[in-house]
């Protein structure tokens, strides 16, 4: 069984590039369903994969199973066609440095 999942999300169809992540219609209201993700402990780390605005984010997501992880995502105010998942993979953590 996976310790967590790797979820890569992108932007999709209907995302309307004239305007930066935080700037695009809807921002708050899917940060505001991040942030409550993040605070149950469902995603356990996350953002924009690279230095610059990118079109893909990587999330470290605490479930169940990919169908758990479909399903919490399924819930993003954001539609699958402003922001989908590009992929959603098992991740077995070996390696781990001690926390303070």
């Amino acid at each position: 069984m996976a310790d967590y999942y790797l979820v890569e999300r992108v932007k999709g169809p209907a995302w309307d590039r004239s305007y930066g992540w935080r700037e695009h219609p809807g921002w708050e209201e899917h940060a505001a369903f991040m942030d409550a993700l993040t605070g149950e402990g469902f995603i356990v780390l996350g953002g924009p994969i690279g230095e610059t605005e990118t079109d893909r984010t990587l999330l470290i997501v605490d479930a169940d199973d990919e169908a758990a992880v479909r399903a919490r995502f399924a819930q993003d105010p954001w539609p699958q066609a402003v922001l989908a998942i590009a992929s959603i993979r098992p991740w077995s953590l070996w390696l781990r440095a001690p926390t303070v």
